[in-house]
């Protein structure tokens, strides 16, 4: 029974990650690119920290250790006249999670493919499709843009447990995001909400329902010299209560998470990015310390 309540108490950080965090920080994912441009990489991300569960368990001391890994490929085009992309990530995770049940103390692990994510991105403002030799020699301007962000429910899962790495249901993601570069300077904020269908196979049968999840970020940095860039992020999730069989539960989110980013070159085509972060605000979730590392390689179509 400890077991049990250890983990219902610890399954809304498991799948908050599965699901590549509702509070990416990520920067400059508005920017303009040229048509035909490829980006492939490899990214390692390091979580740890408390977990704020909800109230109504007898649930405390919660720490999470998560590695987790993810391959990525974007692809940029020309769609009606403007510049669209297509990318996807496909990541794995290995979590140790533990904590204390009415003073006794439990821990699990759980490792296994997470959900595979897809984005649609498509500009309407300011970025028309330009060939990388046109794209050297325009001017820089505001440019909007909206996406599309897809989960699909293809990691690990086992209805027999609480945790999993995977959520075994679909999330989407429509966002519209500015971009206003400054000189040497860039800035961009983004709007967006989770939505997710319905976890028909939650443990023991049962269903598992969760509310949209609102995301706002905004990111600001200084470009140095092309591809050595460093930037500053916040962001914030308002939402995402969950209920079982319609039972609510009271876990809404409403937290403030920071971060920083920076982006160097270091060959031809290829770049590395290192990020941190840490929660600012926090009202179940989302307080934990986070750091990653990026390779990636990019390369034009003939």
């Amino acid at each position: 029974m400890f077991r049990v309540l250890l983990q219902a108490g610890m399954v809304g950080l498991l799948l908050h990650v599965a699901s590549a965090s509702a509070q990416d920080l990520e920067p400059r994912t508005y920017s303009p690119s040229p048509i035909g441009t490829n980006f492939i990489g490899a990214t390692y991300t390091y979580l740890t920290g408390d977990v704020l569960t909800d109230p109504s368990l007898p649930v405390s001391n919660v720490q999470a250790s998560i590695n987790t890994y993810a391959l990525g490929y974007v692809h940029t085009f020309a769609l009606a006249g403007r510049t669209a992309s297509i990318g996807v990530a496909i990541p794995g995770m290995s979590a140790d999670l533990s904590g204390d049940v009415i003073d006794a103390p439990t821990s699990i692990h759980r490792a296994g493919m997470g959900d595979i994510r897809l984005r649609f991105a498509y500009n309407l403002v300011g970025n028309p499709a330009m060939t990388p030799a046109e794209f050297a020699q325009r001017e820089q301007t505001t440019s909007v843009g909206m996406s599309l962000t897809v989960s699909a429910p293809t990691g690990k899962y086992d209805p027999s447990l609480l945790v999993n790495v995977g959520t075994n249901r679909w999330a989407f993601k429509p966002e519209i995001g500015v971009s206003q570069p400054w000189g040497n300077w860039f800035f961009e904020a983004s709007l967006g909400a989770w939505f997710f269908t319905d976890n028909n196979n939650y443990y023991g049968g049962n269903t598992r329902s969760q509310d949209p999840l609102a995301t706002v970020s905004l990111n600001g940095g200084y470009s140095f010299k092309p591809g050595l860039w460093l930037a500053a992020a916040i962001g914030y999730a308002k939402g995402g209560a969950t209920s079982v069989n319609g039972v609510g539960s009271n876990n809404g989110q409403s937290n403030m998470r920071y971060g920083l980013t920076l982006s160097a070159p270091f060959a031809h085509g290829w770049s590395t990015k290192l990020a941190v972060s840490n929660g600012l605000v926090t009202r179940i979730g989302g307080n934990y310390k986070g750091i990653s590392l990026a390779v990636q390689y990019r390369w034009f179509d003939p």
